[in-house]
């Protein structure tokens, strides 16, 4: 079997089963484990899926930078900005994660509301420094470009100062195996530096996000206690995610 022959196969296991498990491959093509596993990295390296231990799993379309990430799923990530705003209540301090599906909750909250938002995102701080009532603290530190976000040590200092009562996190993949993922070592520390200082922690999860992986591991799926979903996410997939002691909120 030709190179380009194996590859597709695999790419069209990935796409039809979600998953791709190196050693079933070898078997169904009759190769050895380490082809398949050369193919892996090569289609790694390509950026068409995350390898895992044992295989591999979708590639989360949400690593591309800021600008790019802005084109992909609009709708669903307004649908779950919208959700996650209107769960933020008058009085409450939040940390509001960096991110295209962030910057939605940010346009949809309330106009009357009457919060403190916390973020290290500049591009949130600049969506509600429009709004009359929400008081805006942006989290200072070194500006990572890729997802225009404050990164570093001195970011992780100041988040230590703050108790929040929610933090809407955005990440890059949502896998029930893999985690809540996303593609920078530093932003998945600064993501866990939040989540240790809120008293519950909201996952947003558009369409693209769920089932895929991305490198850096912020979280365990159980470790958050709500994870907002698009309206497309099926029964069985839902049930996956419920079993590990998640409350889904649809969109």
């Amino acid at each position: 079997m030709l190179t380009h022959e194996r590859r597709s196969y695999i790419l069209a296991v990935l796409e039809r089963d979600g998953r791709v498990v190196a050693k079933q491959v070898s078997q169904a093509l009759g190769l050895s484990e380490d082809t398949i596993r050369r193919d892996l990295r090569e289609l790694a390296a390509d950026g068409r899926l995350q390898r895992v231990h044992g295989g591999a799993l979708p590639s989360s379309p949400a690593l591309v930078d800021y600008a790019e990430r802005t084109k992909v799923s609009p709708e669903s990530k307004a649908a779950v900005g919208r959700r996650a705003a209107g769960l933020v209540r008058p009085g409450q301090v939040i940390f509001l994660d960096g991110g295209t599906t962030a910057v939605q909750v940010a346009r949809h909250l309330a106009p009357d509301l009457r919060a403190t938002v916390v973020t290290h995102s500049p591009s949130v701080a600049v969506v509600l420094a429009a709004h009359p009532s929400v008081e805006v603290e942006l989290i200072g530190g070194r500006l990572f470009k890729h997802s225009v976000v404050t990164v570093g040590a001195a970011a992780v200092e100041a988040i230590t100062r703050v108790r929040a009562d929610v933090f809407f996190m955005g990440v890059t993949g949502v896998h029930p195996e893999a985690g809540l993922t996303t593609g920078d070592a530093e932003e998945a520390a600064v993501k866990r530096a939040l989540a240790r200082q809120a008293a519950e922690t909201v996952v947003l999860a558009s369409a693209e996000k769920i089932g895929a992986a991305s490198p850096y591991l912020v979280l365990p799926v159980a470790a958050v206690g709500t994870i907002i979903v698009d309206n497309g996410l099926s029964e069985e997939v839902a049930k996956t995610y419920r079993a590990l002691g998640v409350t889904l909120l649809t969109a």
